[in-house]
């Protein structure tokens, strides 16, 4: 499905209104061009949840798309042509933060500035303002988490005050644009920046305020299709993820709950209750409503906080999502009527299908796939009622994922041969692969998770040696890749690995974390079909390092190498089974 904006997306749209949260329009826009894929998508699927789903079905759920408005592209071309001094900036190697602040003292176009102010005057409720990228969310090429999201309090006493607010996190959308995230993943999916152009969402948070704490109670992405599925779980039967808190924790790849919709029940696989008490969430994000530490205007998180499960607790917000771990006894038990360690894993929501929760989200992956002829990724989060015992279900975004139909298969024979590099049974892709002669590898020996930083940007500078020869490479690496939490992997942006074609992660004894899904970085990879291979340390597939550290070194690092092959690998995945190999 082709969400083209003169069919199905700007459509929706009237022209903004400067009562914006008294107008009875939930989506406007402000200018004209495009509104980028984000903001077509959320109109698109609006009404396709108002003709398939009724208040009947779900009673004690309501479903909503926040209120938002859009500022088009038109107003980013103004922008960047009455403000010529930032083409120095956007052409050439400067940081990130450099770019941003040279933004900052841009002038947004007055012909926006009274639309902006109005948008604030009389309201003091936190605000996304989001990036729409014409380029965004396509089925092959995404974007998905390259541009800036910044949210705001918007709760300062003044409306200047909190009108200066938003205007800085529009222009540090803008910015964004010309990250080197951005730029890096320009360059590999060779888009030219001038293909490229930034509408802004203005949208209402999803969330209550607790103390000085702005925040939903459950945030989610649920996929239709597992790339991870396991036991006698079947891909199509699709993967859920939640977290308490903004949905920052699920993006960045930090630990959230997994659990399949088919069988909501049935929790992750892990050893017994203190492994699962290791791997569950223990801090969470939220608007900070309070006094906020330092001015930051280049900051993402400006007005962020991520605060512990204890000043959850004292919200009472764990109610319907949390269980606890009882001494006595030895092994979890619903609910926090009892002292103990708290485990999110929602099992109220999950286990007692309270609301109808779990039917709701497979009702909606259904429809959505079905609208899009394509397995989808949707994003959403909610609040709870605990009085009336209603949820408010946010949908915030729909996206089309890549799905694989070539049949491979791969014998018991093939995965446990002498000659194989690498075996497992956790691997996402699907097809055959035999055109890569480099490997890049963290060295054993050198990995410390105190330097995952460091190695991070040693990938960055092999990654951009191999991107400018158009060679495609094998990554293997410790943890989870992309997360933003360096003790529980190597926090690569997607531009720093974009040159590989097959990734590895595998877990120590000393980062034994669940494997993970962080939605936009595997988003992306799907989307790119980059082949991923997962490895636990206990199981019975290995990486043969003492092969790898005998093949041609190319270039050596304090944590990494790269070795050239005298003929490439041979990789195949079953991506029905999950099952893959890499033969030397």
């Amino acid at each position: 499905m082709n969400l083209d904006k003169n069919e199905n997306g700007s459509k929706k749209f009237k022209q903004f209104d400067r009562a914006f949260f008294q107008s009875s329009d939930n989506f406007t826009c402000i200018g004209k061009g495009s509104l980028g894929g984000k903001a077509n998508g959320l109109a698109f699927i609006k009404d396709i949840i108002r003709d398939n789903i009724t208040p009947e079905e779900f009673p004690q759920i309501e479903i909503f798309v926040p209120r938002l408005t859009v500022i088009c592209t038109s107003y980013f071309d103004a922008f960047m042509n009455r403000n010529p001094f930032l083409k120095e900036f956007i052409n050439s190697n400067y940081s990130d933060e450099r770019i941003a602040v040279e933004f900052q003292k841009a002038d947004l176009p007055v012909e926006i500035v009274g639309d902006l102010r109005s948008i604030i005057h009389d309201i003091k409720i936190p605000l996304s303002i989001r990036s729409s990228s014409m380029l965004e969310d396509k089925k092959e090429e995404p974007f998905a988490g390259i541009y800036a999201t910044k949210m705001i309090s918007n709760n300062q006493i003044t409306v200047d005050e909190r009108f200066h607010k938003l205007t800085e996190a529009v222009k540090y959308v803008y910015a964004s644009t010309f990250f080197k995230a951005a730029k890096d993943y320009l360059a590999a999916t060779k888009n030219s920046p001038s293909d490229e152009k930034m509408a802004v969402i203005i949208q209402e948070v999803v969330g209550e305020r607790f103390n000085d704490r702005f925040y939903p109670v459950i945030s989610g992405v649920a996929r239709s299709f597992n790339y991870y599925s396991i036991g006698k779980l079947k891909p199509e039967q699709g993967v859920v993820n939640l977290a308490l808190g903004l949905g920052k924790t699920i993006v960045d790849g930090d630990i959230s709950w997994t659990y399949s919709p088919a069988t909501p029940k049935i929790s992750p696989p892990y050893a017994n209750s203190n492994d699962l008490l290791k791997n569950t969430q223990t801090k969470f994000w939220a608007v900070n409503m309070g006094h906020i530490p330092q001015y930051d205007p280049v900051n993402e998180i400006e007005f962020l906080s991520n605060p512990d499960l204890t000043d959850a607790e004292e919200d009472g917000t764990l109610k319907f999502i949390a269980s606890t771990f009882s001494v006595s006894s030895n092994r979890i038990v619903m609910g926090i009527g009892q002292e103990g360690p708290r485990a999110l894993n929602f099992a109220p929501i999950l286990q007692l299908n309270e609301f109808g929760f779990n039917n709701l989200i497979r009702k909606l992956l259904t429809i959505c796939s079905d609208t899009f002829e394509n397995p989808v990724e949707i994003e959403f989060a909610c609040t709870i009622d605990i009085i009336n015992k209603k949820l408010r279900f946010g949908f915030l975004q729909v996206r089309p994922m890549v799905a694989y139909s070539e049949n491979i298969e791969i014998n018991d024979d093939e995965l446990n041969s002498d000659n194989v590099l690498i075996s497992s049974d956790n691997v996402l892709g699907n097809g055959v692969i035999e055109n890569i002669s480099d490997i890049v590898f963290v060295k054993h020996e050198s990995f410390d998770k105190k330097y995952t930083p460091q190695i991070a940007l040693e990938i960055d500078s092999i990654n951009k040696e191999l991107l400018n020869r158009k060679s495609p490479y094998l990554l293997i690496g410790y943890g989870r890749w992309g997360s933003s939490d360096p003790w529980l992997g190597i926090p690569v942006e997607w531009g720093q690995i974009a040159g590989a074609k097959v990734i590895v992660e595998t877990t120590l004894p000393g980062i034994n974390v669940e494997l993970s899904q962080g939605s936009h970085f595997f988003h992306n990879l799907t989307s790119f079909k980059v082949s991923y291979f997962s490895i636990h340390h206990e199981s019975e597939n290995k990486i043969d390092y003492n092969w790898l550290n005998k093949q041609k070194t190319i270039n050596e690092k304090s944590f990494i190498k790269h070795v050239k092959l005298v003929s490439p690998l041979k990789i195949k995945i079953d991506g029905r089974t999950g099952r893959g190999i890499i033969v030397k």
